[in-house]
């Protein structure tokens, strides 16, 4: 479980101490830091996986990840404290051609089981120093197998895409189902393995699917007639003997059933972060998400942010933190539910974010 982030000088985050709880819903309008806050993981997975040089060039340069640009801002600087165990920390400079090198990465390893965050009491260990890509992947040194376990544990997953040309719509491998893939561009393989392997669970996901979809009777899974080696996601209609595939699916439902999917799997990731799951979602769909999601934070540590007031109301006032924006840069607040107590006797959590009660609106 990540038990604190600290974030100093990426994008719209200035400054940023947060601790995090298994289950946390960030909340605000757009162009808050909502999204910033998921890409700083997406950051410290390239950095980690030798990835940096790649990340930079798709987001268009140094500059455009360093708060205000290199003129305001000298370095991005992160930590990820791992069950106060181990911390993850790296600084990352500009160089003169709008790439990024990192001045060091390293760990911080609480030996003597020290209470509180004050890590220079922990013992420190540099891995990198003035590079372009981190070795930390390489490192066979017996600290590093726990660090590099830790970095392993979270996964970004981002469901926006459903275009005809998705991931999610087209033939994927039948064999490409070791995890299901961030994008969900595995699904059809990953819930044939299901189907297979973990007939509950399967089941499990039908009937939840059922439950915002009526008109879906069952996923009818099998490798391509054609070409055995791959598969896509058909299905069959109630009452109804039509052929139909991925596409027949609308975006919200599709999008339902990858989330569906990623929060009723038997083996769940350690950290799940989701961006904006509600997209495309009816009121009914987001309520069961919300439940899908609590659930899934009694096994993995949940981290969510969302623009929905409907998706916000389904959770308590210790699980969200307002995201604002103070002197152009972002704010994290979490809600304290003995604060709020006179408020919420009359109003719901969604109602006082959309009064601008509780923060989280610009």
């Amino acid at each position: 479980m990540i038990e604190q982030v600290i974030i100093n000088n990426f994008r719209s985050i200035k400054q940023c101490t947060l601790p995090l709880e298994r289950l946390n819903v960030l909340i605000g309008t757009n162009g808050v830091g909502k999204s910033n806050f998921i890409a700083f993981f997406e950051l410290v997975h390239a950095i980690y996986k030798q990835q940096l040089g790649l990340y930079t060039l798709e987001h268009g340069g140094i500059d455009n990840l360093l708060h205000f640009g290199r003129k305001h801002s000298e370095y991005i600087e992160g930590l990820i404290d791992f069950a106060n165990t181990n911390a993850f920390f790296f600084k990352l400079r500009p160089s003169q051609t709008n790439k990024g090198f990192l001045e060091y990465t390293g760990d911080f390893f609480n030996a003597k089981r020290i209470a509180g965050k004050d890590y220079t009491e922990w013992n420190k260990m540099i891995w990198d120093k003035a590079v372009e890509e981190s070795e930390m992947v390489v490192q066979k040194y017996c600290r590093a197998k726990y660090v590099k376990k830790y970095l392993d544990s979270f996964h970004i997953y981002h469901f926006h895409d459903t275009s005809k040309t998705s991931g999610m719509k087209r033939m994927c491998n039948v064999s490409d189902n070791a995890f299901l893939k961030e994008d969900a561009s595995n699904l059809a393989s990953f819930l044939y393995l299901l189907s297979q392997k973990h007939e509950k669970e399967f089941k499990r996901i039908e009937g939840t699917i059922r439950s915002v979809a009526p008109y879906f009777e069952k996923f009818d899974l099998k490798p391509d007639r054609a070409n055995e080696h791959n598969i896509q996601l058909e299905w069959k209609e109630k009452n109804s003997d039509m052929y139909l595939n991925a596409h027949n699916f609308s975006d919200g439902t599709i999008r339902f059933i990858a989330l569906a999917t990623l929060l009723l799997q038997p083996n769940l990731p350690e950290v799940i972060l989701i961006d904006e799951p509600e997209l495309g979602l009816h009121p009914a769909a987001i309520n069961k998400l919300a439940a899908l999601i609590k659930m899934a934070s009694h096994k993995s540590q949940v981290i969510v942010s969302t623009q929905s007031p409907n998706l916000v109301d389904c959770f308590e006032p210790e699980n969200i933190i307002t995201v604002d924006r103070e002197e152009q840069q972002s704010v994290f607040k979490r809600l304290n539910k003995e604060e709020l107590a006179d408020w919420l006797e009359d109003y719901s959590i969604g109602d006082l974010w959309e009064k601008n009660v509780i923060g989280g609106q610009l």
